[in-house]
């Protein structure tokens, strides 16, 4: 799942799990109450603990250590080239502050 997506799901879950409560006019507003918090709180907390079980054992059905092989070796290669290529440009503005004497 993409992060981008992340917080929208958040919530929709939020709201899923709260009821929507009006309040009249003629009522004072009360701060919400701890029982409240503390549902809200769980509701939550059910709904992280199932979607990081879902995203587990979907994880788990998917793997392939052939493929988390060829994952970790493009890491390897592609931090290697990238940390080679920054050293290169470090030392081309650094020469470029110097200035040439």
């Amino acid at each position: 799942m993409d992060t981008r997506f992340l917080l929208p799901l958040c919530l929709v879950l939020l709201l899923l799990g709260c009821e929507v409560q009006g309040t009249h006019p003629t009522e004072q507003d009360e701060p919400p109450s701890p029982a409240l918090l503390a549902q809200v709180q769980e509701a939550l907390s059910m709904y992280w603990d199932t979607a990081k079980a879902a995203a587990q054992g979907l994880y788990e059905k998917t793997y392939l250590p052939t493929m988390d092989e060829k994952i970790r070796d493009m890491y390897n290669k592609g931090s290697a080239a990238i940390s080679t290529y920054t050293g290169i440009f470090t030392d081309q503005i650094m020469t470029i502050l110097q200035g040439e004497e």
